[in-house]
């Protein structure tokens, strides 16, 4: 009789992927460098035969897990909490995420799986979890406007800005997405539940993590990458000095997507993090959605 371990070499490759997503935290340099010059299966099969085990920080703690779980087992246990996976070997695999020097195994999401098909015509919104009236005005201005020119709204689902940005689209009738930091099933913060519930039941939840995953600080900066990625552009209205919200537009400007920053008052810490932005030229200075779309439209058309 074949042992655990051998009878997961044979699964396909979708199943071993989803093994590997279940067993590998997300972003990692070293496990994405190996999948992109191996593959998905040779390294799957390299872990399960040990190989990495006495050179590479957490590799036996990662074989043991995937020498315990089966891939088709981890596809049936995402859809049992509601949600789907989604894998580079499907044919509506979010192809711009591909630009990103750790791209994701794969996603899991909850809601219309249908608007994947039309990121090229998406804003992503970031900034602080604790805004001024000013920023959460100017962020509903924007985010409903981009909603009345059908394109979609994508946001992180934190309080404030991100919050903000959500609600002003769905206010109207657009379409928005979510990258959350945890899993869809483990919904967090948990005061947005009722937004996150309107999300799913008109746009998009996404995850880069398994669905009881509890969120984490440091899921935070490596899920930012992916709201970077996923927009035809990203724009950062009130940040502090040093903010999430800005390695978000880094991660945009490294794959040279626009990054875009609302100017405030001189004097006000909140919007530090857009004047630094805009001072080291990392990003545009734009006050409105119309100068959105002038600097994104000329990009999408090509």
């Amino acid at each position: 009789m074949e042992s655990h371990s051998t009878l997961n070499l044979n699964l396909s490759i979708r199943s071993k992927r989803a093994a590997l997503f279940a067993c590998i935290e997300s972003g990692s340099a070293f496990w994405s460098h190996e999948i992109s010059e191996l593959g998905v299966e040779e390294v799957h099969d390299q872990l399960l035969r040990g190989k990495y085990a006495s050179t590479v920080n957490n590799a036996q703690h990662i074989s043991n897990k995937l020498s315990a779980i089966n891939g088709d087992d981890v596809i049936d246990e995402v859809n049992s909490h509601g949600c789907f996976l989604i894998t580079p070997e499907d044919d509506d695999w979010p192809t711009k995420v591909d630009n990103l020097a750790n791209p994701p195994l794969a996603l899991t999401g909850k809601g219309d799986r249908e608007l994947l098909a039309k990121l090229n015509q998406s804003i992503s919104i970031v900034g602080t979890r604790e805004p001024t009236e000013y920023g959460l005005r100017v962020t509903s201005e924007i985010a409903g406007d981009i909603a009345a020119r059908e394109w979609m709204v994508i946001s992180g689902g934190a309080v404030g800005i991100d919050t903000a940005a959500h609600l002003a689209t769905l206010d109207n009738s657009g379409k928005t997405i979510s990258i959350l930091a945890n899993g869809l099933g483990n919904l967090y913060p948990r005061v947005n539940a009722k937004l996150f519930t309107a999300i799913e039941q008109s746009g998009l939840l996404l995850s880069e993590a398994m669905p009881t995953i509890s969120a984490m600080p440091f899921r935070f900066l490596i899920r930012n990458r992916l709201i970077a990625s996923l927009s035809a552009g990203t724009v950062v209205v009130e940040a502090a000095f040093r903010s999430g919200s800005l390695r978000t537009a880094r991660d945009a400007a490294e794959i040279f997507r626009p990054v875009m920053a609302v100017p405030g008052l001189i004097t006000s810490p909140t919007s530090e993090g857009c004047h630094r932005l805009i001072g080291e030229r990392c990003a545009e200075l734009i006050t409105c959605a119309a100068d959105i779309f002038d600097l994104v439209m000329p990009l999408t058309s090509e």
